[in-house]
């Protein structure tokens, strides 16, 4: 079971792109530190206070795979640097 999540971030004190690449090294390195998910940056990338994650968790059921991706977005939501707005989940 794959599941995919494509979420949309808001970092409200990045003032350049430089700033907003620093918030999302550490942030996306710590995640795939910290769990075993594919993790990157898809969308905005040339907008400095806006970015679209997506990362995708690879199980063997539906549940472990919620499980787990509910655990890196909680995880994601933890930092105080951005607020999520969206987010769109998929079984592949």
């Amino acid at each position: 079971m794959v599941r995919s999540v494509v979420c949309e971030f808001l970092i409200y004190d990045a003032t350049n792109l430089k700033a907003k690449r620093a918030v999302l090294k550490r942030i996306l390195t710590r995640a795939r530190q910290k769990f075993n998910v594919s993790i990157a940056e898809i969308g905005y990338q040339d907008k400095w206070q806006r970015t679209e994650i997506g990362f995708a968790v690879i199980s063997d059921t539906r549940i472990q795979g919620e499980k787990e991706a509910d655990q890196v977005l909680a995880f994601l939501d933890s930092f105080p640097e951005w607020e999520r707005h969206q987010t769109e989940t998929e079984w592949l």
